[in-house]
């Protein structure tokens, strides 16, 4: 397919949860997209579920690019099995980047920073910034309670029904293998500088 995409983000957690479906399942992402050839765009960590996606997809060969805030990688959680590693100096310009360099954006289990970086390229589609493909992974069913916070903003009328069209909820990694390799390109990927 000519116009797939080849680049997607995954956001996760920079610890491993109590759950041990929650580090196979990064795993399979980290493995999943390497063997289909999507890039990985991903936040630079070796720590937590980070590490594990970027670990797996270094394994099986896979391209990978980390983009990490000064801050952090002074305090030497940087992967330094990384070689395509860009330096940021803030949060802000490390979520631009990523925003820019990715085609589609997969969440996995995570904590507070996950739930940031969700929500603000969820409403970055709402305000039509971008396009891009968003995939909330339900493994273990850590996402229940996220998706039910949108549900709950929708129904006491801060959120429009259409917010659920946002995004897409899959319950698995294999459904968001396949999911990807099915969507084209997006035609509008928006401007970072606007972000």
């Amino acid at each position: 397919m000519p116009n797939a995409l080849s680049s997607v983000a995954v956001f996760c957690g920079s610890r491993f949860g109590n759950n041990p479906v929650y580090r196979e399942a990064a795993e399979a992402t980290g493995r999943g997209l390497a063997e289909a050839g999507f890039r990985l765009i991903y936040g630079g960590g070796k720590v937590g579920l980070m590490g594990v996606v970027a670990d797996a997809a270094l394994a099986a060969g896979g391209v990978v690019s980390g983009i990490i805030p000064h801050f952090l990688q002074t305090r030497e959680v940087m992967h330094a099995g990384v070689e395509d590693l860009t330096v940021t100096d803030s949060m802000h310009s490390r979520k631009q980047k990523m925003f820019a360099e990715a085609e589609a954006f997969l969440v996995l289990p995570g904590g507070l920073g996950t739930f940031d970086e969700t929500f603000e390229i969820i409403t970055w589609r709402q305000l039509r910034l971008h396009d891009k493909p968003i995939l909330i992974v339900d493994a273990g069913g850590w996402a229940r309670s996220l998706i039910a916070t949108i549900d709950t903003a929708i129904a006491d009328g801060f959120a429009d029904a259409s917010a659920r069209a946002l995004f897409e909820h899959v319950p698995d990694v294999a459904t968001a293998l396949a999911r990807l390799a099915t969507l084209p390109r997006p035609v509008h990927t928006g401007d970072a500088a606007l972000l």
